[in-house]
Parts: structure tokens; sequence; C-alpha cells
């Protein structure tokens, strides 16, 4: 241990050479503690807090001033502490005070007397009851007026308890403010991360209405832009459910709202009247008169997201400048947030229009003939890729259904904006939907004088129902597989039907079939994700046209959606969760016909 010039450094043990102990304890460059006078010798320092001053002697009331002569600087008494000292004796009574204690009590007290703090008066009856000597630190600590004070005691010779009040106003004001930076810092956060967890614009204005409430006011009102002539107003009271609605307000009657939905900065709530806000402003169960409001614009991408108004009851204190700031900041967040889910609603708007056009129809029967289909893409996170199919009905029973399954070079969206061009180009050819090679040359030439630089097979076929209960078929296949025939007994066929691909070749030429299909019988259409799917035991062998055929020979006289899903349960069951190709099935089936 350093030798710091005191004596021993465990308080209560005994110098040598019977010196009395010297209290440790520093405030600025002064020492204070117990001095006797058996130790008071001129010029004798003690090491204080970083330099060395004389030490401190409390002398007991009454001792006789200091000789003539003698140096004070050497020997400063409490009474020239930098700070306020009071003397107390064992009743709590006030035996004497330096000129700095006079001066805080009677400017607290506003009178020319010293009266003894409550918290300093019951400190000390428990200092003379017997406190913990061994205590660090103050021993007690409250306000005198508008400061702050810590206390330390220190004993008198002959009796009594000094007791040191330090300033620690600036000290607990730096503390309060670090907490309060500390608490709006971890608002924030979370703000922040409960805002963004959302992309439901109601849902938001809903949650960031309710942190509002809880973190920054009594209660919160949020309005979204206008939507014809009424906005959107999210009500939130503190502790409540947060409660929507749709009104024709007028936002010229609170100022600065009108302003604020503009996206123009924030009036300060010090201009704010709120005894002018109108009832819609309020809160169901909103108690008390408005006191003090404020009004923040909710900054978006480039337009305002909206405003927030805050509400506080006259109970409450006005907000302060930092809580102006604070309401600030928050509603940037709740802002960036609102635009956020406001902009992926949009987008999810949009997306879902354009993704109803590009997903496979909801098949079943039609003009007496079942129909059956299933796409799976190639990433099973997508809904849409390069197969595709569709089923367009005759004006009735006596005219063909035209159906068509296609697949498109590629996969993914590239693939799904061609098929969509296919698709819309095919049904504006619905009229001549009887001329299969006739719409196939009319679609290659739509594909060769377009940007794309991808190609497309198809299957055609026109579906009549004859009143026999058969389905008579006519097939053209355009560089795809055949379709093949399930006859009722398990055989399975292949069409005889053939042709080039289009959207690469300067022309088409193609090979059209008929087919008949009694009662429980199928005709399956597929692309060649199925066929192609690899897996298997090694997971490097295809699935191929055999195991196909295999499959549907166990599917003879099973209905088309019962076919299609157990084609594409098997090929699922051969990859075994790898990667695969956009893989798509269609089933056209005659019905039984029941007695």
């Amino acid at each position: 241990m350093r030798d710091t010039g005191v004596g021993p450094a465990r308080r209560g043990t005994q110098p040598p050479g019977g010196q009395a102990a010297v209290r440790v304890g520093c405030f600025g460059g002064w020492r204070w503690g117990t001095v006797t006078a058996e130790s008071r010798f001129p010029g004798r320092e003690v090491v204080g807090c970083a330099r060395r001053v004389p030490a401190p002697v409390i002398p007991s009331p009454g001792t006789p001033a200091q000789p003539r002569g003698t140096d004070v600087r050497a020997a400063p008494t409490w009474k020239d502490a930098p700070c306020p000292v009071l003397v107390l004796d064992a009743s709590g009574a006030v035996v004497d005070a330096n000129p700095l204690a006079l001066r805080v009590l009677a400017r607290a007290h506003g009178a020319a007397r010293v009266d003894v703090p409550s918290w300093l008066a019951a400190a000390h009856r428990g200092q003379v009851d017997g406190g913990d000597p061994s205590h660090e630190g103050p021993s007690a600590a409250g306000e005198v007026g508008d400061r702050y004070f810590e206390a330390h005691p220190s004993p008198v010779a002959g009796g009594g308890t000094a007791w040191w009040l330090v300033d620690a106003t600036g000290r607990r004001q730096a503390e309060a403010a670090l907490r309060s930076a500390r608490e709006q810092a971890e608002t924030r956060a979370m703000v922040s991360s409960t805002l963004l967890a959302s992309l439901n614009v109601p849902r938001c204005a809903e949650v960031a209405a309710q942190l509002a409430a809880e973190h920054l006011a009594d209660a919160a009102l949020l309005v979204l832009p206008p939507v014809g002539r009424r906005y959107a107003v999210t009500h939130a009271l503190r502790g409540e459910q947060a409660v929507h609605s749709s009104l024709p307000i007028d936002p010229g009657e609170v100022p600065g709202l009108a302003e604020a939905l503009q996206g123009f900065p924030p009036v300060p709530a010090r201009w704010i009247d709120p005894h002018v806000l109108p009832g819609w402003v309020l809160p169901a169960g909103f108690t008390g008169p408005v006191g003090s409001v404020i009004v923040a614009p909710l900054p978006g991408h480039g337009v305002s997201a909206g405003a927030l108004i805050l509400l506080r009851s006259s109970a409450e204190c006005a907000f302060t400048p930092d809580e102006e700031a604070f309401a600030r900041l928050f509603a940037a967040r709740a802002g960036a947030a609102l635009s956020a889910a406001r902009l992926y609603s949009e987008q999810s708007g949009i997306t879902a229009t354009l993704m109803r056009e590009l997903l496979p129809p909801t098949l079943g029967r039609l003009h007496g003939v079942d129909y059956a289909g299933h796409y799976r893409a190639a990433s099973d996170h997508e809904r849409i890729g390069g197969d595709f199919y569709d089923v367009h009905p005759g004006g009735d029973a006596s005219q063909e259904t035209f159906v068509v399954l296609g697949d498109v070079a590629g996969k993914g969206l590239d693939a799904a904006v061609l098929t969509g061009k296919i698709r819309n180009t095919l049904h504006a050819l619905l009229p001549l939907a009887s001329g299969h090679e006739q719409v196939l040359t009319l679609l290659n030439g739509a594909l060769l004088t377009s940007h794309h630089t991808r190609f497309a097979t198809l299957v055609l076929a026109c579906v009549r129902h004859e009143e026999d209960g058969r389905v008579r078929l006519r097939l053209t296949s355009a560089g795809h597989m055949p379709p093949l025939i399930v006859r009722a007994d398990g055989r399975v066929e292949e069409a005889d039907t053939q042709g080039s691909l289009v959207g690469a070749l300067p022309s088409v030429t193609v090979r059209t079939a008929e087919e008949v299909l009694a009662p429980g019988e199928t005709c399956l259409l597929y692309t060649d994700g199925i066929t192609e799917a690899r897996g298997g035991p090694l997971g490097d062998e295809l699935f191929g046209e055999d195991r196909l055929r295999q499959a549907l020979r166990e599917c003879g006289g099973m209905p088309g959606e019962a076919i299609v899903e157990r084609v594409q349960m098997l090929a699922a069951q051969w990859l075994g969760g790898g990667s695969h190709d956009d893989m798509a099935t269609l089933a056209i089936s005659a019905p039984r016909v029941t007695a």
C-alpha cells in the first residue's frame, strides 16, 4: 500500500505518536474529518485528492481564537470551506454555521435564519443514534431551495457533528439528462423495430398511435392523407386499444394540421391553443381539458405520410422543447414505417392484379366434360413460371372448347411474361381456333416480331361432348410431347400428332390427330418438367416417359383429377427435394355414365 503520509490507511486505527486519525473524504482540494487540538501542528500537511493542502481544523464551539501571528493559510478552519457547513449538537440544533451555509439556507427559506432541512435532520438523528462509521460517500442528500446537496458528517472535537453540504445539482441534472437520453434511445430503437414489424398500413397506424400514447402523451391521433374527402384517423388513449375511423374532417380546424399533411415543418406547441381543438380530436375516454398539443408531420418518400397529434391533459405539465424534439424523431420513424407499408401495399396490389392474369385457371366440369389441372413452379416460393394451360369454353355445349397447354423456354418471371403474351394472343385468336395450323402460324409470326428471343412448345385441343357420353378431341402438338390417352382398361396410348415449335422458325408445320374418349377415359397433357424430373436413388436419373406410362396404366378408370394428383405426387417423390423445372399437367376426361 502506498504511503500517503497520513498514517494507517484503515479508518479507526490509532496512528503512531498519539495522533488522532483523519477521516478521509474530499471535495475539491479540501480534506474533511476530525482533527483534535493535540494534532494541530503548524505546517503539518495532508495528502489530498489531487494535491497537497493543509489539513482543515474543526475546533469545538467556543475554542479560543488562534494567537496573533498564526499563519491562517497553514491551518484553515471549517468556516473557510468552499461549501456550506452546519454544526449540529446531539439534539439537532444548529450550533454554528459558516457564512456560505447562512447564505444558502437563508435564501432557500426566505428569511435571515438557519433552518435545518428535514432530510438533513433525519440523517443527523440517525447519525446520533449510531450511524455506520465505515460508511463511504454521503450520509444523506436532498434539496435546499432549487439546489441539490449531498451531506457528509464529520465529528467535532468537544461534541457535535459538522455536516458538509456538497452541491451536486449539476451532477444530478447531468445524470437525469443521461438517463433521459438513454430512455429515449431505447424507446426509439423499440419504436423502429415495432413499427417495421408490420407492412399493413392500418396495423402500422394502430401501432404508431398506441406507442405515441404510451410514451409521449396521454392520447394520440394519427391522421393519414385523404382518400377523396375522408381521412383515415386512428385514435389511441394510454392503456386503451386504438380505434380506426374514417371522418370527413376539416384539417384547418386544428392549427398546423393542414400544413403537416402537406409535409411542412411542425408548428411549435406553444403556438397552439388547446381550447380551439374540435371535438373529433378528443378520443373517447379522454379525461380533463387539453393542456398542451403537438402537431407533427409524418415524412414519407417524397410526400407526407400523414400527421401525428399528441394531447396532454391540463393536469400534466406542458410539453418541453426536449419532448417536442423527441416527438419529431418519433414522427419521422412512424412516417418511414407508414410509407414503407403503403409502398408495399401498392406494389402488392399491382402484383396481385398482374398475377391474377398469369395464374392457371380453376378447372372443373364444363359442357359435360371434366377438366383438371395442376401447376408447380420451378421455385417453391414462386407461383408463376414458363408452363401454362388455359381452357376457353365455347358459346354452348354444341361448340368446341379450346384447350391449350404450353411450355416457354426458361423459367421464372421472364418466362412468365412471355406466357402471358402467348395466352393473350391465343385468346384473341379464339374465332380461328377451329384451324389449329392457322392459329399456330399467326402465333409464330407474333413471337418472331417480338423483342423476345424465347420459343415455346404447345399442345392444342378442341373438345366436344357427344350425346352418347363420349368426348371427341382434335389434338395438335407444336414441338411438344404428344398427349397420352388413358383407357378405361388401363391401356395407355399416344396421340398421333406432331409439329414444329413456335417462335423460332419462319413457318410452322403440324399434324392434327383425332381421338375419342369413352366414359371413364382421360387424355393427359403434360410438360417436360414431369418426364425430366431428375432424382431417384442416386439423384441423377430422369423420371422418364416409361415411368409416366407405367403410372398411368395403374390409373385406368380413375377421374382426371385423381390422375393429375397421382402424376404430380410421383414426380415430386422422384425428385426427393431436388431442383426441378416447371411442371404442368392437364387432364380431359369423359365422365362416367351413371344409371
